[in-house]
């Protein structure tokens, strides 16, 4: 039965009401899941002894979350919310004297910087720009902000947005398009582009620094403030982007520019040698040195990123990470420049790690969790940390790793009102020999006595993870507080067990990945006897749907029931529909007409004829990079097959499903639906 908005938001009510005087643990569901408070953004204050940092919290009524900022002193006392606007607050930046904190803030209809100072008086708009400001970066002086905007090449954010109200007053609503992008991730392509602009903070004309340009940066869909950065002596502006012309769809070639911060200059390539993936600039405390990374292989967007050193501006560079058999995301400098330190996937666990400049040696400061917005402060590091025992808060620990300490329990009052089930990893011998990593969560009040059903999901990417994560849409916890057994298996194409076994879903999407699930699901019945093996479901989203579109044909004996979310039926076809057309071009080694044999090696529509899984279809109207065709095509098959099969349909949601109603809609839906199939033999 659908459930209404209504009743999604009475049950929401209910649970949120009965958590605040909790004294007792119930399971843990999703209601649990969308209640907590999400931190993130973390940033240390220049003198080290506050940390300001993003809280979103659940906004019921609208059905959104919306944030605000909150300040804490590095030890943990003082916390305090600063900023309390029914509008979102989020994206916090220091002053250079740590009196003030520069923000985004929708306050105003629009997003726009504002500046609240920390010794009194109330927040006060910085920009007030026609359009609104996607990111932002404070120059080193603290005198310009360089910001991101979008606007249509060679217009101005006044023209772009005049230009928009005219197009909103026509009647006819057709567009036309002579190159791709004409959709992206989940909108459509009206010709603006993300561009980085210089403004003042006393206030002036935003100064486009990329106006030749036909490219965005930040880069779209996910872009943000890392993208971009002031060189030290704040002249200049040295940002990512992809500027290739018609080919932009089916290439990954990201390169550094550098332009001046008045515009009087064309943006100058930094990184042209490289044909592949050059992102993430940071410069060393000293100036001297700018930080960023880079892949090798075009095309190959899971390829590893290496750190580059550059003697800044135009001198040598050194890869630094050649021998780390790892791919760094965030990178922050320590203040004497001697060390890096990144986070990366490794082992099941998203660590953190500290890189020596001069040898390039890595070595693991925080290896268990999910490490992110690592900040260093003195002789310690502050990060946000969650794990499958609980969301992320704030901690600091030795830059040797040693005597890590808790600084917020913003949410121990809500987990504490939940029943969580314990997590475990372990190893078996996957396909080709190799060590394959695995995680289970056991159901919660686990009694080893009782069988349990198995939920067994299936990651995405294909290059990702399901690892030691509180994750806000595959949570685990989920199912093991409806009594199931979790499951997830980092198969071969996982990220943070080195590049080679990431590499080696290339060309194999049903091979190699296929064997280790078979593979781990017997280990992890072997060595869990608890786990009742005769009722198992299997469920995945994106790679993890096609996947399940896969085991439908290729193992359609196993499963009591399957769950396919946002998944291809004809790998042939998803070429032709999906938008960046690099990742399966890659994947299938060129395109379809080029080598046909390789999208019909491990094709699920071919093997619809074995199909006899009951199975739960989902897809969102707005996914343009698993079209909503391939789910509907799944959902029938299955009709006509006579197969037990349900549809579930999101109008308003991309390749995730985001809003908190429709999130539990989607737990409750998939939920009900492994009961059905493995607590009630069928029954609805």
């Amino acid at each position: 039965m659908r459930l209404t908005k209504a009743i999604v938001l009475l049950a929401l009510t209910a649970v949120l009401a009965g958590h605040a005087g909790a004294t007792a643990a119930g399971p843990f569901e999703v209601r649990d899941l969308i209640a907590f408070d999400r931190l993130s953004d973390a940033r240390v204050s220049p003198d080290g002894q506050s940390i300001v940092f993003t809280v979103s919290s659940l906004d019921l009524e609208a059905n959104r979350r919306r944030s605000d900022l909150w300040l804490v002193q590095a030890d943990g006392s003082g916390l305090r919310r600063l900023t309390s606007d029914p509008a979102s607050d989020t994206s916090a930046a220091w002053s250079p004297d740590g009196d003030t904190i520069y923000f985004l803030s929708t306050r105003s209809s629009s997003s726009q910087v504002w500046r609240l100072p920390l010794r009194g008086g109330e927040a006060q708009p910085v920009t007030t720009l026609p359009l609104d400001v996607g990111s932002f970066v404070l120059s080193p002086d603290g005198m310009r902000l360089a910001l991101a905007m979008e606007v249509f090449p060679g217009s101005s954010p006044a023209d772009t947005k005049k230009r928009q109200d005219e197009d909103a007053k026509n009647k006819a609503t057709g567009r036309t398009y002579d190159r791709l992008f004409f959709r992206h991730w989940d909108s459509w392509a009206d010709g603006r582009r993300s561009h980085v602009f210089v403004v003042p903070v006393a206030g002036g004309e935003p100064v486009d620094v990329m106006k030749s340009m036909d490219a965005d940066a930040p880069s779209k869909p996910f872009g943000g403030s890392d993208e971009y950065a002031f060189t030290p002596d704040g002249r200049s502006i040295v940002f990512g982007a992809r500027d290739v012309g018609r080919s932009e769809a089916w290439s990954t070639n990201f390169d550094l520019f550098v332009a001046p911060i008045d515009g009087s200059e064309s943006p100058r390539n930094l990184t042209a040698s490289n044909q592949a993936w050059d992102a993430y600039p940071s410069f060393s405390p000293d100036g001297r040195t700018l930080a960023y990374t880079a892949m090798k292989r075009p095309g190959y967007e899971a390829d590893r990123f290496r750190i580059v050193l550059r003697s800044w501006p135009d001198g040598a560079e050194r890869v630094l990470t050649e021998s780390w058999d790892r791919s760094p995301g965030e990178l922050q400098w320590a203040p004497d420049g001697k060390t890096i330190y990144a986070t990366a996937d490794d082992l099941g666990n998203h660590a953190l790690f500290a890189i020596d400049v001069s040898s390039g040696k890595a070595r693991t400061v925080v290896g268990k969790g999910y490490v992110a917005s690592p900040q260093v402060r003195g002789a310690n590091v502050v990060y946000l940390r969650d794990s499958l025992a609980g969301p992320a808060e704030l901690y600091s620990v030795r830059a040797d790793g040693k005597d890590p300490k808790r600084i917020t329990r913003i949410n121990d009052a809500r987990l504490a009102g939940t029943g969580l089930g314990e997590a475990e990893q372990f190893t078996f011998a996957g396909a080709n020999g190799d060590t394959v990593h695995a995680w289970i969560v056991k159901p919660v009040d686990f009694n080893p006595a009782q069988k349990y059903p198995v939920a067994m999901l299936i990651h995405g990417g294909p290059q990702g993870s399901f690892g030691d994560h509180f994750h806000y849409r595959w949570n685990p916890q989920t199912y093991a507080g409806r009594g199931y057994a979790a499951l997830m298996i980092d198969f071969h194409g996982s990220t943070g067990y080195g590049q080679a076994f990431t590499d080696a879903i290339n060309g194999d999407w049903g091979g190699k990945p296929l064997e280790d699930l078979q593979k781990g699901l017997d280990a992890a019945l072997a060595k869990y006897p608890w786990m009742d093996g005769g009722r198992v479901a299997a469920l995945g989203g994106s790679y993890g749907g096609y996947m399940v579109n896969w085991i439908a044909g290729a193992w359609p004996d196993r499963f009591k029931c399957l769950v396919s979310h946002a998944g291809n039926l004809d790998e042939r076809f998803a070429y032709f529909a999906t938008e960046e057309l690099w990742f399966p071009e890659w994947e299938h080694g060129g395109t379809p007409w080029e080598n046909p044999e390789s999208y019909a090696r491990h094709n699920p529509v071919d093997l619809v004829k074995n199909w006899k899984t009951p199975t739960l279809v989902i897809h969102g109207a707005l996914d343009f990079r698993v079209v909503e065709t391939g789910g509907f095509g799944t959902f029938t098959a299955l009709q006509r097959k006579g197969i037990p099969s349900k549809l579930l349909h999101f109008p308003d949601e991309n390749h995730w499903v985001l809003k908190p109603a429709n999130s539990v809609l989607w737990h409750d839906t998939v939920l009900d639906w492994l009961d059905v199939w493995t607590k009630r033999d069928g029954r609805e």
